[in-house]
């Protein structure tokens, strides 16, 4: 599992943003400010939801420190887009659909949902990227239904504004 002071693993994936999909690289989003990466199951699960709007309520704290939020699953692009549309959000979201970001970022979840016909999601983790690209904060659920500490998040970024 990646770790602070790693460097992020990059990656080039479908990016779902305003009614576009278009593919993006991690390293194109370095150097313009610190970059949030909220990896989570599944869109229009309950607690995903939750947490995605969450981030979409603290955007403007975000925004304000440069810094660039992505939601990422392994759902499909047309899923994330009815997802990012029908709860109004207003960042963008990266599908994972072959699971290969997660899997470079060791955080694959084959057990949590197996018993719903799910394997190979996400790991609810956020992972905060400074300008060159190393780790600077990483958090990883202990179960699938827990969300992140916002506030640590937002002193993660914070720390790299100063």
């Amino acid at each position: 599992m990646v770790s602070p002071g790693d460097q992020a693993p990059d990656f080039t994936a479908p990016l779902v943003s305003d009614g576009d999909t278009v593919a993006t690289t991690l390293s194109d989003h370095l150097g313009s400010g610190p970059v949030v990466l909220a990896f989570f199951p599944a869109a229009f699960s309950s607690t995903c939801t939750t947490e995605l709007c969450t981030f979409r309520d603290d955007l403007a704290q975000f925004n304000d420190l440069g810094a660039t939020v992505f939601g990422i699953s392994t759902d499909t692009s047309y899923a994330l887009e009815r997802f990012r549309q029908e709860e109004g959000l207003t960042f963008d979201l990266i599908s994972d659909n072959d699971g290969s970001i997660i899997d470079a970022y060791d955080i694959v979840d084959d057990e949590s949902f197996a018993g719903k016909g799910m394997t190979g999601v996400a790991t609810r983790s956020v992972f905060v990227v400074d300008d060159a690209g190393t780790i600077r904060d990483a958090w990883i659920a202990d179960n699938p239904g827990q969300e992140p500490d916002y506030e640590a998040v937002v002193s993660a970024v914070e720390s790299l504004a100063d």
